[in-house]
Order: C-alpha cells, then structure tokens, then sequence
C-alpha cells in the first residue's frame, strides 16, 4: 500500500488527512494518508527510513523552508518562492530521491484571480513567514504591487503601526499570511485600523478554521469583499496530487 503524510507541528488543525483519505476511499486508491507530528524538523530523516512506501509528503508551518536542505531538487517556483509543501518521493539509482514543489501558489491565484478587480493593484501581505513567500510571487504572477507587514518592522517590512488611513486606500488588497485567529483563538486579529477599510477592499485570509476568522468579519462588516482559506488548500491538494504523479 501506497503512503502518503503531512509534516509539521503541531497537526491538530490539518485537513489534508481527511481529505486524502477520503479521495482514497472514494475513488478505490490503495493507500493511507498518516501524519507525522515531529517536533524538530532533525526527525525528518527517520520518517523516510521508517516508511519505505513513501510516496509523497505535505509540508506544512513550520517547516516550509526548513525542509529545503532536505531535497535533492526543487522545481522552478518552489526554488524561488523559498518555500516547499509538497515533496515527491521516488527511488533513483536504490537511493530515495526527493523533489519539492510549491502548490500553494497555485492554490492562492486561482482562488483570487476571480475577485480581483482593476482597482486593486496593490496589497498588503500580514506576515513574513513561508506560507507569505508564496504569496508574494502569486501577486507577482497575478501584476499587484505588495508591502509585508509584521510585528517585528526591518528594512523592507512595515510595521501595524505604520498604516494610516491614506496607506488603507491605496492598498485594496490585504492578505493574511499569520495564525493570528485560527482556531482555538478565535477571537484575536491583525491588529489593522479596521475602519479604514471600505468597499473598494478585498481581505482574503490563508486561514479556514473559524470558517470567518475576526479578520474577515471586521473587513465584512466595513463592505470590503472577503474571503477564506478553503478554496485555496482544496486547489494546493488537487496541485500536490498531480506533483506526486507527474513525471519531470
């Protein structure tokens, strides 16, 4: 039987077991899909050893870019974006031999390239970390200018503090890249002047557990157009199946 996983920490969030696990069942596919909990991504060698019917991985917070050092080769946007969520493991000359790829851009295009209208040319991305880095080549991809915010300002990063009202209407689009109010703290946000958000916004949230995270809800509230994280990890999943199957 075929194996596939999910790598991160902590897990107690993931869909991705349930949701392949489900594909499996459904459509008669001789595998399981586990996940491997590892508290240093150092265990990552262990979990090859100790699963030699590998056949592909999902990488997840916080070990997107940790892993890299990990794989024999990158495909072209994983290498620059900086950032991998899915590995493919195959076997080349008796040695396991590990590819990694980015699906989460995929996964975030197609999902707001339908909501995108010509007056939103620039964006905000909240936070710093892999899951950002994907997003930030999609908006390329997608022609919208973009700024990083974080708590933690430096050269090239604003600060919370730094978005006035003027920053507010000239950045429509705002992307939250952070767990900052994923489930079980719902009730926390980026701390953003809400009210000078309005209609002209779109508030798109990698988040999906709260269906409506507080962010989205104080964007719905002031007009803006909003939107979760659902969409784009059912489309990463279809991408990360098709990584998996596909030969270079």
């Amino acid at each position: 039987m075929d194996k596939y996983g999910l790598i991160g920490y902590p897990l107690g969030h993931s869909f991705s077991r349930d949701f392949f696990n489900e594909k499996f069942r459904n459509e008669g596919i001789d595998a399981e899909y586990v996940n491997f909990e590892i508290p240093d991504i150092s265990r990552f060698p262990e979990i090859l050893t100790e699963n030699p019917d590998l056949r592909g991985l999902n990488v997840t917070i916080p070990y997107k870019e940790k892993i890299i050092s990990y794989m024999d080769t990158l495909s072209e946007e994983a290498r620059q974006i900086g950032a991998v969520n899915v590995i493919r493991v195959s076997e080349r000359k008796g040695q396991t031999y590990l590819k990694g790829f980015n699906s989460d851009v995929i996964g975030f295009t197609r999902s707001i390239e339908p909501l995108l209208e010509p007056k939103h040319k620039k964006a905000l991305i909240l936070g710093t970390g892999g899951a950002s880095k994907a997003i930030r080549y999609g908006l390329e991809q997608l022609g919208l200018e973009y700024r990083l915010v974080s708590r933690t300002p430096r050269e090239g990063v604003w600060s919370y503090n730094q978005l006035t009202p003027e920053t507010m209407q000239e950045y429509t689009v705002i992307v939250n890249c952070t767990p900052v109010g994923m489930y079980p703290h719902p009730d926390a946000c980026p701390p953003l002047p809400y009210e000078a958000i309005g209609h002209d916004h779109l508030l798109y949230d990698l988040v999906y557990n709260p269906e409506e995270t507080l962010f989205l809800r104080k964007g719905r509230g002031q007009g803006a157009i909003t939107k979760n994280g659902l969409e784009m990890l059912l489309l990463q999943a279809y991408a990360g199946w098709e990584f998996w199957h596909s030969e270079d």
